[in-house]
């Protein structure tokens, strides 16, 4: 009976072995699917979920499970999110917010219950430097990037009245600090408007007033739709060039804007035409998965997917090994649709960025066109602010 009994344990051990090898590791998405932003999270969770489509459920070979929701751009709807996920689900990697007040207040917890968190997005000053984390990584940017490089160009030819306008919270300060970094002019007029603001009529009045020779904003989404109309409508695309990081310049809400955009120059770290075999095998896909061109949201959400799954192959999914699975992060070892990148030491990208130009295709879609890198290997300012434990 005791020979009986050793042989239906052992082989109750080996018939659980292989189980337990397969259980898929779980992906938390948190992220905007609702409002007029909500398409940013629907391009993140697509690219996302496009590698791992690719690799059969898995990323790095290994089995992934991704579990996503709607913050509906509320901080305290994600830090309720995270919560679950962590303690119901047993999360222990968690990615996909876009705006950075939500990021904020969700990272900073999370992030202390030894949960990774990788950043498809939102990239504010406040994680990168002071506030870092080892165990917090941004594969997108940080949020001054794009309009450094902006800052830069709009230096270089020659402008030298600026006028600037963004949202009244985290991000909105970071990408108006990142501007004037690099830009050597006057500044006409520095307005932060309310998150989710539709009616800008007050603020273009004040704005052709000021008489500026160019302007810069940053409106993400809906609200860089309705900016762009409005201003179109006030004529004043005829006289005052437009400039701004690429999150007002996106595939989908250029679509919704159309003309008014034409010629508008901005900056980015990645575009649709960017000539590397990872980058043309992935706009290929998505288009073909969802008939529409990515957008770099998309191409944030893919390359965050490609990075953990480098990351998972190395620690042969063993998430609870910690220590080995942010150094396999900090690595980078996965073939970026950027075409190369690298993190600096608090974890954010080192990687060239772009100015681009809006343009009518052939076929009549709008666009980006890719001018030129204004920067190879730019890092952030805040590296020195970081002192990761």
């Amino acid at each position: 009976m005791k020979r009986i009994l050793l042989v239906l344990m052992m082989i109750a051990a080996i018939m659980a072995g292989p189980a337990q090898a397969l259980e898929p590791v779980k992906i938390g998405m948190i992220t905007t699917l609702s409002t007029k932003a909500g398409y940013l999270g629907e391009e993140i969770r697509d690219g996302f979920q496009l590698a791992i489509d690719q690799e059969d459920g898995r990323l790095g070979g290994v089995p992934v499970k991704l579990l996503v929701d709607d913050d509906g751009r509320k901080p305290e709807k994600a830090k309720q999110i995270a919560e679950r996920f962590i303690k119901r689900d047993g999360v222990k990697i968690l990615t996909g917010i876009v705006f950075s007040n939500v990021a904020i207040a969700v990272v900073p917890k999370v992030v202390r219950q030894d949960v990774i968190y990788v950043s498809a997005n939102a990239g504010p000053s406040l994680l990168a430097g002071k506030g870092c984390h080892k165990n917090y990584f941004n594969v997108a940017y940080q949020n001054d990037n794009l309009d450094e490089v902006v800052g830069r160009y709009v230096t270089d030819a020659g402008f030298k009245n600026v006028y600037l306008l963004a949202p009244n919270y985290p991000a909105g300060k970071d990408h108006l600090g990142g501007f004037k970094r690099y830009y050597k002019g006057a500044i006409a007029g520095e307005v932060y408007t309310k998150l989710g603001q539709s009616d800008y009529a007050a603020e273009i009045a004040t704005l052709r007033a000021a008489k500026p020779d160019a302007v810069f904003f940053f409106l993400p989404g809906g609200m860089g739709i309705n900016f762009l109309k409005q201003y179109a409508q006030a004529g004043l695309n005829q006289t005052i060039p437009v400039f701004g990081p690429a999150f007002s310049f996106d595939e989908r809400l250029l679509q919704a804007v159309k003309d008014a955009a034409i010629g508008v120059k901005n900056g980015s770290q990645w575009s649709h035409d960017l000539d590397n075999p990872a980058n043309r095998q992935f706009v290929a896909a998505f288009k073909k998965t969802h008939g529409r061109t990515p957008t770099l949201y998309a191409s944030q959400g893919y390359d965050a997917a490609r990075l953990l799954g480098s990351a998972l192959k190395q620690v042969g999914g063993d998430v609870d090994a910690l220590d080995a699975l942010r150094d396999a992060i900090r690595k980078a070892d996965f073939a970026t649709v950027r075409g190369k990148f690298g993190f600096s030491a608090n974890q954010h990208p080192v990687q060239d960025i772009y100015i681009r130009e809006v343009i009518k295709d052939a076929d009549g879609n709008y666009t980006n066109k890719t001018l030129k890198a204004v920067f190879s290997d730019h890092s952030n300012v805040y590296v020195e602010q970081c002192k990761m434990d």
